[in-house]
């Protein structure tokens, strides 16, 4: 079963239009939605899958194809 997720990041690996700073930006703000998502399903009864595990795979996996890479973090980041 494909989310509605995916085929959003699916939309924005394909579309032309975009450069890949662009595509790199939304996809981000899309990987912070479902962690927020993931974070409150944790808290809460939802459903133990949700599929935002392959989710946030699925955005990882095209982050790292298009070039970009994780900041390194320090001690003092939350």
């Amino acid at each position: 079963m494909v989310t509605f997720r995916e085929m959003n990041v699916q939309r924005i690996a394909e579309d032309p239009n975009r450069s890949t700073q662009d595509k790199i930006k939304e996809l981000l703000e899309l990987e912070s939605e479902a962690r927020g998502l993931q974070r409150a399903a944790s808290e809460s009864p939802m459903n133990a899958y949700d599929g935002l595990d392959a989710d946030l795979r699925q955005i990882r996996l095209l982050l790292g194809r298009l070039g970009w890479r994780e900041p390194k973090k320090g001690a003092a980041t939350l």
